[in-house]
Order: structure tokens, then sequence, then C-alpha cells
């Protein structure tokens, strides 16, 4: 097998757990969406710490964590605390659909902030790819009578994410390590002040109650750490092109569960702005082709 192989078969498998998570974080319906980001954050931490520790590069977190990089990676922990905590609470309330939109929107949104923010230069093609998501987007707005903001902050904020990941020169575990770590102090003070009863209304902390919620909070830890170190030996080892057309399958099945597990209802306006960002999908997957992006 190639590393080329091993690279698209780890994409492949970064997708199927983002994709299906949501049937995970279902599960933990009966914790206040901010307890179960409490603890993704403070168990991925110790997953990431651990894969450091056992490669000898624990010492790398201190680099990761002082000037230059700090207020990077805490803005970058800010994006990805918030793309989380949206995606969790939009499972927790039946709006699995909006949030699969977000991720069929954020590739598009991606290449804009490439234009706006890096200088780059669209093909007529991805022009018209990115004209027809964002009426996509109105569609919606003026269909749902809302604009569909669990979408757009998901696209954002993985968008800016993504911005500040490539201006972070920092290896991947090191410095989504760093990003938690920034994290954790704010989950700890949380979950002190849940579990003392000081915040009414939010119970009194899951983690303990019985032996399956505090399971499942500590699996938020491999839930989260397992796709990244996945995604980061794709983006190594294939084309970010492949990479990018491949990521169209966590969305593709966040959409699937919404449907057909959940039973959400999928509204003639969702066709609609569906059918135009697949199109524009299309759109652009064509354009990358013809300009070679797919071929090694």
């Amino acid at each position: 097998m190639t590393e080329r192989t091993r690279g698209i078969l780890s994409m492949i498998g970064v997708c199927v757990i983002w994709g299906t998570s949501p049937v995970f974080y279902y599960l933990l319906r009966h914790v206040p969406p901010p307890e179960v980001l409490a603890h993704r954050t403070i168990w991925s931490l110790v997953l990431f710490a651990g894969v450091l520790a056992v490669q000898g590069r624990l010492h790398r977190l201190r680099e990761a964590l002082g000037p230059p990089h700090l207020h990077r990676v805490m803005l970058a922990a800010v994006m990805i605390s918030a793309n989380w905590g949206v995606f969790i609470w939009s499972v927790q309330n039946g709006h699995v659909v909006e949030s699969s939109i977000g991720y069929y929107i954020y590739p598009l949104v991606a290449v804009l902030f490439g234009v706006a923010l890096f200088h780059e230069r669209l093909r007529p093609l991805q022009k018209l790819a990115v004209a027809l998501a964002t009426s996509a987007v109105v569609v919606l707005t003026l269909g749902l009578g809302a604009a569909p903001w669990i979408s757009l902050i998901i696209a954002v904020t993985f968008g800016f994410y993504g911005v500040i990941k490539k201006a972070l020169p920092l290896g991947s575990v090191q410095s989504v390590t760093a990003e938690v770590a920034v994290l954790a102090p704010l989950a700890l003070g949380w979950l002190a002040l849940v579990h003392l009863g000081l915040l009414p209304g939010l119970g009194s902390g899951a983690f303990g109650s019985d032996l399956w919620t505090s399971v499942l909070l500590v699996m938020c830890g491999p839930m989260t750490a397992i796709p990244l170190m996945l995604f980061a030996r794709a983006a190594r080892s294939v084309d970010m092109a492949t990479v990018g057309l491949i990521g169209y399958l966590n969305p593709t099945l966040q959409f699937l569960c919404a449907v057909v597990i959940f039973g959400e209802v999928f509204t003639r306006w969702y066709m609609i702005a569906f059918a135009m960002i697949w199109t524009a999908l299309a759109i652009w997957s064509a354009s990358a082709f013809r300009a070679g992006q797919f071929r090694r």
C-alpha cells in the first residue's frame, strides 16, 4: 500500500468519524452543551498531551504557548471552540441539517478568505461556484425568514481557524495541544462551577452521575483527537484538492444522520439550497480538475 493510499484511507476515516459524530453527541443530549464542550476540551488535552509525551515532544508545548505564537494559538482556540460549541448545540437541538450545510459551505468560504486575505486569484468557474453558494445562503434566508446562522457560524469559524493555522508554523499535534491547553483553565473553571452547583439551571454536573454518561464524556477526547491526527497524516501525503473533495463525505454523512436517523424535516428551501451548493461544489471540482490540482 502506497503512502498516498494510506493518506486517502486516513481522510476517509476522518470523514466517517466526523460525519457520524452527531449520533455520538446526540447520546449526550441530556448534558448541557457548555458542559459537553468543557469535557471535550479537557479529555482532548489529556490525549494530545499523552501523544506528545510518547513521541518525546511534550517539551515543545512550551514553544507553542510562548511568543511569538501565543496570540495566534489563543485566536485559533477561540475559533475552534466556537465551532465545536455551535455544532454540539445544533445536534442537541435538532439542527443537524443546518450544521451539515455549514460544512458544505466551508470550502467555498475558505476560497473567499484566500482571495480577501492572501490575494489569491479565482478562475471564472470558481467565481461562479462562490456566487452559487452565496445565492444558496440568500435563498435559505428568504425561505426560512432568517439567516441560517448555524451554517454561517460553523463555516466562518472553521474558515478563520484554517486561516490562523496557515500562518502558524507549528506541528499539527503540537498546535492543537496548545489550543486545548489554552482553553483548559476555562473548561476546568466551568466544570467546577457546575459541580459546585453555582450555575443555577445547569444541574450539578453530569460526570460521575452514572457510568454511561461518564464514559461518553471521556470519549469526547478520542472523538476529537483521532480524526485530527488522521487528518494531519492525510494532509502530509495527499494533495489538498483531493483532501477537500473527500471532505464532502463529512457533511453528507451528517445530513443523512439528520434526515434518516433523527427525522429532521428537509424543507423545499433546504432542497433548493442543497441543489445550488452541490452544483457549486461540482463546478469548483471541475475547475480544480481542469487546472490539474488533482494530479500528483
